[in-house]
């Protein structure tokens, strides 16, 4: 409760700060340039995180009902066993299924334990965060103008994550995950793993709210973080610098992975703070950002080593970071010109 009670003063001082220049800074104080940087500053980033507010909260929302009124033995009841088919459940798992990020890691342990096939799992937690009607809307909401890019990004994260499906149906053979059954439920009935939410008992309406209260908070530390960083790269870094590295045709993928990589932004949010970099970053560098930041950020990472063993987290790193960046630079250089 203090951390999110800090979390409401900082949004409260941010928000004030972006919406008076008075407050802080003043014409005697500073030189013109510096109070005009500090006023662009500030409109960024109060228009990435005005823009990208609702989306959340809708998100929250969806993905907490999902958390509370579907259970997960209709997941692993419908299951089909064929491959092809079984990506195709993913996929439609996660259109349907808007679950929230911190939650989707712990849930597909628990699944995976049950019986639901490894490589189900890994597209769903690959494509789940990008390929769902909140992200559609709040992508088309940011790229309104260009469409190209929405439609280049729900299809890139359907490929990325059918292909690394299918390498781990193929290839993955043994038990990747920390914990087996035994251990998983063997020590308390109540353990749900690190990183996922604790629900309240008794109405379930009212642990629907809890949980969605306490998404909120979590992902909007992280949407006000990306939205300084970005706000911040998009005013101080000199122009001409930012312009070479935005076009440069590798190193701005490389860049872009690294941004999101530490942003660690909420899927429904991450379409807003790219496009404020719409015009030094070239498309196909965009695409990158939004498509490799929510299947492979910092706090997923963290989560996904409390799960999986670490050999294997190592590996699916190393393909989404591969197939991102082939995927964006032929869709860059061919659809998003």
């Amino acid at each position: 409760m203090a951390l999110h009670g800090f979390f409401l003063l900082l949004i409260s001082f941010l928000i004030i700060m972006a919406m008076n220049p008075g407050v802080l800074v003043s014409l005697e104080d500073f030189k013109l340039p510096a109070v005009q940087s500090i006023q662009s500053f500030k409109t960024m980033f109060v228009s990435i995180v005005l823009e990208a507010l609702p989306f959340i909260v809708m998100g929250v929302l969806v993905s907490s009902f999902v958390q509370i009124f579907i259970p997960e033995s209709w997941i692993r009841r419908f299951a089909p066993k064929n491959p092809l088919l079984g990506i195709l459940f993913a996929c439609l798992l996660g259109f349907l299924f808007p679950v929230c990020e911190c939650g989707m890691i712990p849930v597909i342990r628990r699944l995976i334990v049950k019986g639901m096939p490894l490589y189900i799992g890994v597209v769903f937690i690959l494509v789940g965060p990008i390929v769902n009607p909140i992200v559609y809307a709040a992508t088309f909401m940011a790229f309104r103008n260009r469409p190209e890019l929405l439609y280049s990004r729900m299809g890139l994260a359907l490929f990325v994550g059918a292909a690394i499906g299918l390498i781990v149906y193929f290839f993955v053979k043994k038990s990747v995950l920390k914990h087996s059954a035994a251990t998983l439920y063997g020590s308390s009935a109540d353990d749900t793993g690190a990183g996922e939410h604790k629900h309240a008992r008794g109405n379930p309406f009212f642990a629907m709210l809890e949980h969605a209260g306490s998404e909120f908070f979590d992902m909007g530390k992280y949407l006000i973080f990306g939205s300084v960083v970005a706000a911040a790269i998009q005013t101080f870094v000199p122009r001409a610098g930012l312009l070479e590295i935005g076009q440069d045709p590798l190193f701005s993928h490389f860049f872009m992975m690294g941004l999101a990589f530490v942003l660690s932004l909420c899927s429904t949010s991450d379409a807003f703070v790219a496009a404020s970099f719409a015009n030094t970053f070239s498309a196909g560098s965009l695409l990158t950002f939004m498509v490799f930041g929510p299947m492979l950020d910092l706090k997923t990472t963290l989560m996904l080593g409390t799960v999986f063993r670490v050999r294997f987290v190592l590996m699916l790193c190393m393909l989404v970071a591969v197939f991102v960046f082939l995927g964006a630079t032929i869709a860059g250089q061919l659809a998003l010109r």
